[in-house]
């Protein structure tokens, strides 16, 4: 058994796993985020409320660089107290088992890779779509994080005036549109043509993000997840068509599409941490 925690700047998620089993779970509000001591107490209770002593281990998945080296967590995104964390040492001292921390985009391409989409491909892109816009990378069926765990930042990418994320998030819809991307969604399912128009003109953002994640790493399939994707059906052809303006069009008639249908698979991916851990571990000996 093992332990997934999803550590995002409103809430603080947690599973107890077995195989690909959520055996409990439970969450809670993150509050006092300028106070460190105040969220860390929180975490750990969270943690404890799925705790089992047989747990081989906990992973957990920050929005947030990381090294990975020594269970540091910096500058996390939404958690302004959080700028240097000494988390794995805090948690093991907490817990007594082994602690290992990763990107939350990371978790969520382990995650697919373990449990959804990605056991089907040996390299592929997992895109989130939410508040911001990040990739995370499986080449030849390992996590690829970066030397800071940066590996896959694509929304910071310069794009028109902005960059990627400025128009390929949320706020493409709340800075632009002022309006909401749920909104947007609850009124392209009433066929409105206002809102049809903002996710064709999302999608034709999108496919160039995408384009980019193409050319970078030539991947065989990107799976999008994050809120923003389950409007897929919305923006998918106006994506489609912006990818094809491209210099490689046999690359982007084979890559493959997914939108990721698997219920908590942050905390999965983030449970699977411990997993890639230990089979690395077992290959040394």
């Amino acid at each position: 058994m093992k332990i997934g925690v999803d550590l995002g700047g409103t809430n603080i998620r947690a599973a107890a796993i077995c195989d690909t089993q959520v055996i409990k779970q439970t969450s809670a509000g993150l509050r006092d985020k300028d106070n460190l001591g105040s969220t860390l107490d929180q975490l750990k209770r969270v943690i404890r409320e799925i705790y089992d002593p047989s747990a081989s281990g906990i992973g957990i998945g920050v929005p947030s660089v990381v090294d990975l080296e020594n269970g540091i967590v910096r500058d996390v995104v939404n958690i302004p107290s959080w700028k240097e964390v000494h988390l794995r040492d805090i948690l093991q001292a907490e817990f007594n088992i082994p602690v290992f921390i990763n990107n939350d985009v990371n978790c969520f391409v382990l995650g697919e890779k373990y449990f959804g989409y990605g056991r089907n491909y040996h390299s592929f892109v997992g895109v989130t779509l939410g508040t911001g816009i990040g990739a995370g990378i499986i080449i030849d069926d390992r996590l690829y994080s970066g030397k800071n765990c940066g590996a896959g930042e694509i929304g910071y990418l310069p794009y028109l005036d902005k960059d990627l994320e400025f128009y390929c998030s949320s706020g493409f819809f709340d800075q632009i549109h002022h309006t909401t991307a749920k909104k947007t969604f609850e009124l392209a399912e009433q066929n409105d043509a206002q809102a049809l128009t903002r996710w064709a003109e999302f999608g034709h953002h999108l496919g160039i993000a995408l384009r980019s994640v193409m050319y970078a790493y030539d991947p065989e399939a990107i799976i999008l997840g994050g809120t923003i994707s389950k409007a897929y059906k919305y923006f998918e052809k106006s994506m489609q068509e912006s990818m094809k303006n491209t210099y490689f069009p046999q690359s982007v008639a084979s890559l493959k599409f997914h939108v990721s249908d698997v219920e908590n698979l942050q905390m999965l991916g983030a449970a699977a941490l411990v997993d890639q851990y230990e089979a690395v571990h077992a290959a040394k000996v």
